[in-house]
């Protein structure tokens, strides 16, 4: 892969000016295809004849890709503080702190949205007293496939609701990790606290 720096320029296809014509490499803010947003200063081939971009160079596409994700929306609810306490019960139950909420619960998430017996199953959770109490805390979960993962398990779970569906997961980590200890998704927690510790 060639390294590319500001000022230098290559022959690149120009598809304003239908032709293949010099592109010189430049930092600009460059929109997203889709319009929903604005990448700040990256590397890109801008063509010397009439200025549209023409090119962006493959070392470039880490920094669209972190700006693409970070423009997503965070898949949000609003929780009794009960479930919260139940989540950090949890990670310290596999020796995490805290900070790995987020990571048990995009696994859970994960994991359920690929398992359509399991997804089924998360309604029953709702029924419990648990599931039960005043929403007071909020929780946030931000990452790549997070809002897909939701979107997906919605539909095999039948629940329509972000905040129901994870009142349904918590309380199914509660069952998994605090109440019948279940060797395998602790094993699993364990093995991915290891790798982003």
């Amino acid at each position: 892969m060639k390294i590319f720096k500001v000022g230098e320029s290559q022959k690149a296809a120009c598809s304003t000016c239908q032709s293949f014509e010099n592109a010189t490499f430049q930092l600009r803010d460059v929109p997203f295809s889709d319009g929903t947003g604005v990448v700040k200063k990256v590397l890109v081939g801008v063509c010397d004849k009439c200025e549209s971009v023409t090119v962006l160079p493959h070392q470039s596409t880490p920094a669209v890709k972190r700006q693409y994700e970070a423009k997503r929306k965070p898949v949000e609810g609003r929780l009794p503080a009960h479930l919260i306490d139940i989540l950090n019960l949890a990670t310290m139950e596999i020796g995490a702190t805290t900070d790995f909420v987020p990571s048990m619960m995009k696994y859970y998430i994960h994991s359920l949205s690929e398992d359509e017996k399991s997804a089924k199953e998360i309604a029953s959770y709702l029924q419990s007293d648990l599931a039960k109490g005043r929403s007071e805390k909020r929780l946030s979960l931000k990452g790549r496939k997070i809002f897909e993962d939701i979107e997906h398990l919605k539909s095999l779970s039948h629940i329509e609701n972000t905040t129901d569906l994870l009142k349904g997961i918590i309380l199914k980590i509660n069952e998994d990790v605090l109440i019948k200890k279940r060797l395998k998704p602790i094993e699993n927690l364990k093995n991915i606290m290891a790798a982003v510790a």
